[in-house]
């Protein structure tokens, strides 16, 4: 599925688009695809030559699809506003569970392909704002679809900011996962609940969310106590870690395999190491940062880890959520150091 109106940057299917801006040879022919697990979670966050809509606070606008794109059976929509090119977004609509649909449904063909919502009346005035749209499909591969069009904002009211629910974008580095619905359209609507409100304005574009686990520049060193029974390891050629995402602000969840930077204490075929673990925005965790208070009625304490039954992996409590489960390495099994932190040990 593709955004049409407002015009998805790049899009060949508009009705109306402006010039392709210098540097940017052609229009974007499979703009419908999902993104890219790793990296941006916007086709391109180069701007179109001009606005391709012109909005009004407190006004209706309608959001169009354009027909033909597999529509996986529906899945949970979110419709935000930013002003600093998509780094923070605030949502100004939803529709879960059944988005491009009117109820459950097997079809992989669109039944709705335009939502018409009201603008709220204290969204602030701009002549560089963004709208973004994310999709996350019921069914199929855990996939993530954005759009992202630029506009511009009238309102009269003076408002200065505008204070509303994150932007999320779950099947994504950093955001963790939405399993495959199997007729179940109530599948990861927790994650939406449990997102921090976040203050978007025109006026501090530069300035990121207010919520730490949501800040991509956060990098959090460990240090894992080596295990009773030394291993010999040689160490690596070099130590590779890997740069966090762009335009956008993640979460410290992940499932991909973390970043060893290995130090021999002692002659590299025969010593005992220190491991330090490096948590990057594409790693997983092995221990947590402190844990911050989580929404009432919550399952769990944001940022907590629990190892899991047999102790082969462990979980991380994700705005009340647990998490899906992180296998530990090969030879290593899960040690629950304390109530909200674990290790992968030798077993």
């Amino acid at each position: 599925m593709d955004m049409t109106e407002p015009c998805s940057r790049f899009s060949p299917y508009c009705a109306t688009r402006p010039p392709l801006p210098a540097g940017i040879l052609d229009y974007d022919y499979s703009i419908n695809n999902p993104i890219p697990y790793d990296g941006s979670v916007f086709k391109s966050e180069i701007q179109w030559t001009k606005p391709v809509a012109s909005w009004t606070a407190g006004q209706p606008v309608t959001i169009k699809f354009r027909p033909g794109g597999a529509a996986h059976s529906g899945g949970h929509c979110q419709f935000a506003i930013s002003y600093d090119n998509g780094k923070t977004a605030a949502v100004v609509h939803k529709v879960m569970k059944y988005c491009f649909f009117n109820g459950p449904s097997d079809s992989n063909v669109a039944d709705v392909l335009e939502y018409t919502f009201d603008l709220p009346a204290d969204i602030p005035a701009s002549s560089n704002a963004q709208f973004i749209w994310i999709w996350n499909n019921a069914i199929g591969n855990r996939e993530l679809y954005t759009g992202i069009a630029d506009i511009t904002i009238a309102n009269s009211g003076g408002s200065k900011s505008y204070t509303g629910k994150s932007a999320i974008y779950p099947n994504h580095e950093g955001y963790g996962s939405i399993p495959e619905f199997n007729g179940d359209y109530n599948t990861g609507l927790s994650l939406f609940e449990n997102a921090p409100n976040v203050v978007v304005s025109p006026g501090d574009s530069a300035a990121p969310p207010p919520v730490p686990e949501y800040s991509s520049s956060a990098v959090e060193s460990k240090t894992v106590a080596p295990p009773a029974e030394s291993k010999t390891v040689t160490p690596p050629a070099e130590s590779k870690t890997v740069a966090p995402p762009v335009g956008h602000t993640p979460t410290s969840q992940s499932s991909a395999e973390p970043t060893f930077e290995v130090t021999a204490t002692g002659p590299p075929a025969e010593s005992t190491v220190e491991v330090t673990a490096t948590k990057h925005l594409t790693d997983s965790v092995y221990t947590s940062s402190a844990p911050t208070a989580a929404p009432t009625g919550s399952a769990c304490t944001h940022g907590a880890l629990q190892c899991i039954s047999g102790n082969a992996g462990f979980q991380e409590c994700v705005w009340g959520v647990w998490s899906a489960t992180f296998a530990c390495g090969p030879g290593t099994v899960c040690q629950q150091t304390s109530p909200d932190a674990v290790v992968c040990g030798w077993a």
